[in-house]
């Protein structure tokens, strides 16, 4: 017999509404949109799970429940960014509409409009102190705005092919961003000056994390080789090798002891950050990995997957290997 598609997202919905389970190491399915997955995010109460989609969707799921809550449509493209503020009371999405928009929380309204880039924008981060956002765009470029106002700050060159990722450091003062032109580059959060090109990679680059202790940054590339980058020293501190393809999302667990990456090769793997080591690799899905985020108390794990399957996975962090 085969099953329609209606079918089969009717079975996902049953499947998704088990309760999450410490006995249970599947993850659960949180289906629903109609494009790939391209960011997951938790609020800071770890309460919502934010998801954005290629569909032009964000979806704003109940962590406790795994229930859809609400659905917003206000983006006219491909969703490939979120973020919300540490004191959770703003969301941030990036879009392929080269727009930001910044959401107020609870009501999820969208209270400005950011526009400046010229074409998708690929990453949304919040400052630490929650004034500045930083994005980063197919337009070769990272900026800065102003949160309160929505005015721009500073328009940062020198990538020379798109920018993918940019973060801020854990004190604020840096930016990292990570571009097709196979470099890592850090900047004066302040000024947008130049500080240092971080070279190595033989491939261009998809993503970059910066650990929560702010010592290490890790960087990840189309041929599925991360690199753990010494912030101090500026030097590469180990080669994290076993994916097959390109890196498509990196996190850091909340302790900063594992590194959770996602690959076009349809693993998942969690690697021991101090000893380099791989931890476990989760196989057995149809497609990509797109995006990755821990629970602020990490012990969830969301993980959003490319088409055509396009839904969430949910993990017990405890069920990992230890």
């Amino acid at each position: 017999m085969r099953l329609t598609h209606a079918a089969v997202l009717a079975l996902l919905f049953i499947f998704a509404a088990c309760p999450l389970s410490a006995a249970d190491p599947q993850p659960r399915l949180l289906p629903g949109h109609m494009g790939s997955v391209m960011a997951v995010a938790f609020s800071p109460d770890g309460k919502t799970l934010a998801s954005g989609s290629r569909d032009g969707t964000v979806k704003l799921w109940d962590v406790a429940s795994g229930t859809l809550k609400q659905t917003l449509t206000d983006h006219a493209s491909d969703v490939y960014a979120i973020e919300y503020s540490p004191d959770g009371k703003l969301m941030a999405t990036g879009s392929g509409d080269k727009t930001i928009k910044i959401w107020n929380v609870p009501s999820y309204q969208v209270i400005r409009t950011l526009e400046g880039h010229t074409d998708h924008v690929r990453s949304v981060a919040f400052s630490p102190d929650q004034k500045s956002l930083a994005s980063a765009s197919v337009d070769m470029t990272v900026r800065t705005w102003d949160v309160q106002t929505g005015a721009a700050k500073l328009t940062i060159k020198g990538h020379t092919k798109r920018a993918k990722t940019a973060i801020w450091s854990p004190d604020g003062k840096m930016l990292a961003s990570a571009s097709s032109d196979f470099t890592l580059r850090l900047w004066d959060a302040q000024t947008g000056a130049a500080l240092a090109v971080l070279e190595g990679h033989t491939s261009g680059l998809e993503n970059v994390v910066w650990s929560p202790d702010g010592k290490t940054l890790a960087s990840g590339d189309v041929e599925g080789k991360i690199r753990l980058w010494d912030v101090a020293t500026r030097k590469v501190r180990h080669v994290l090798q076993g994916h097959t393809s390109e890196i498509d999302s990196m996190a850091f667990s909340p302790g900063g002891k594992t590194l959770a990456s996602g690959c076009k090769d349809k693993t998942l793997k969690l690697w021991n950050v101090e000893a380099a080591t791989l931890r476990q690799t989760l196989t057995g899905f149809p497609t990509r990995t797109e995006s990755l985020a821990y629970s602020p108390d990490g012990k969830l794990l969301a993980a959003g997957s490319g088409g055509p399957e396009s839904l969430v996975r949910l993990w017990n962090t405890g069920e990992f290997q230890k």
